[in-house]
């Protein structure tokens, strides 16, 4: 009877220990997981734009991400086009707010020596005379509304000293936007030496049109400038159908080239279009050039939509509870994005370092949504209803 006795006693002693010892085991933490997918594809069958038949082309919604692009990844000559990186090399060493002067260059009779030969080349020049000043604006105005390839040399040897040195610097700016396939001999463009890809300019016309003065400058139909009167952009798309810019070129090797840009409205969402065609022909290049912008933008303006991602009140991650059953937790309002059929938008969720209650309405987490490079919406995610601790049964009985 006493033995029996002891090894009740043990039993007891022994269940009473592994029950406290159960007890004592760390109790996990909530936790937070997505229930989205982290790439959401707008449904639809992908726009198929009018590619030019000939050369290179690129498209791309700017912050969201490409619509395409053809003709593959060989440099080729670009013509007057290069000035984009022109201006934009002058506009970093010599800023202008929109609408300031800038500082006053005095023209000399090299210059307008330079003028005489270079309109004797046929090449495209604005006259400027020996004596004649012209501020920094009206030296842009005329490199990139006429494309005058002489103004391009005049503000290169004013900004570096030489045109070598000034070149050496557009390239060293195409190396650091990631313009791998893009190369400048000179500053015109002139050279078919200076190369470069149509998704390589339609990158750097998105830098470009990020300064408030160059893009002031590209969206004019026309400026006067003191010898030349008024003269007209050769781009004869700008203020028609929201063109707001940029650039063309044309040269024997090149052929005609476009880059443009190009503001819409979708369902009241402002967005920037930006294409390239390079290397075009027919009996006058750029009008062709001219002509496969506007139809590349026409179509991809029509394939731009609205699309929710997020549905309002949708669940979207969880809760997960370890003593209990998961807590869906949905989002606090629909996202919507600006696509197109076939894009892929990005899911993030950024989670909530949780403890082991929760209180009704607290953060655990941030859903972040991207469209290519654009942020679209940061939402805070709350749990609907509070979690208690696990309860003393759970903490005995758990596996």
């Amino acid at each position: 009877m006493r033995k029996l006795q002891v090894l009740l006693l043990t039993l007891l002693v022994v269940a009473a220990a592994a029950g406290v010892a159960q007890y004592l085991r760390p109790v996990p933490s909530l936790g937070v997981v997505s229930t989205l997918p982290s790439r959401i594809r707008i449904p639809g069958t992908p726009p198929h734009l009018p590619w030019p038949r000939i050369g290179q082309a690129a498209v791309e919604v700017v912050g969201t991400g490409s619509l395409g692009a053809v003709g593959g990844s060989t440099p080729e000559p670009i013509g007057s086009v290069a000035k984009v990186m022109t201006a934009l090399i002058v506009l970093r060493d010599h800023p202008l707010s929109p609408g300031a002067a800038g500082p006053t260059l005095a023209m000399t009779a090299a210059d307008a020596a330079m003028y005489r030969a270079d309109r004797a080349g046929q090449q495209s020049v604005v006259p400027v005379a020996a004596g004649e000043h012209l501020t920094e604006l009206q030296l842009l105005e005329g490199l990139l509304i006429p494309s005058g390839n002489n103004l391009a040399t005049i503000l290169a040897r004013w900004d570096a000293g030489s045109q070598a040195a000034f070149v050496a610097k557009m390239n060293a700016m195409a190396a650091r936007l990631g313009l791998g396939h893009t190369h400048y001999a000179d500053a015109s463009g002139l050279s078919p030496a200076s190369v470069s890809t149509a998704s390589d300019q339609v990158r750097l016309a998105a830098v470009a049109m990020q300064n408030a003065t160059f893009a002031s400058i590209v969206g004019e139909p026309q400026v006067t400038l003191p010898l030349a009167g008024v003269t007209y952009n050769v781009n004869g798309l700008v203020t028609h159908d929201g063109v707001v810019g940029v650039k063309t070129g044309s040269t024997p090797q090149a052929g005609g080239c476009f880059v443009f840009a190009a503001k819409r409205v979708v369902s009241g969402h402002h967005v920037l279009l930006i294409g390239a065609v390079l290397g075009q022909g027919g009996l006058s290049v750029l009008t062709t050039a001219l002509d496969a912008g506007r139809s590349l933008l026409d179509a991809a303006s029509r394939a731009l939509t609205v699309a929710t991602v997020v549905p309002a009140d949708g669940a979207v991650a969880q809760v997960t509870v370890p003593w209990g059953h998961p807590l869906a937790v949905a989002a606090p309002r629909a996202v919507t994005v600006v696509g197109w059929p076939g894009l892929v938008v990005r899911a993030h969720l950024a989670t909530a370092r949780l403890g082991r209650t929760l209180g009704a309405g607290t953060p655990v987490g941030v859903l972040h949504i991207t469209a290519g490079t654009t942020p679209v919406a940061a939402e805070t995610l709350r749990a609907p209803a509070a979690v208690r601790g696990p309860s003393l049964r759970w903490r005995l009985t758990r596996p």
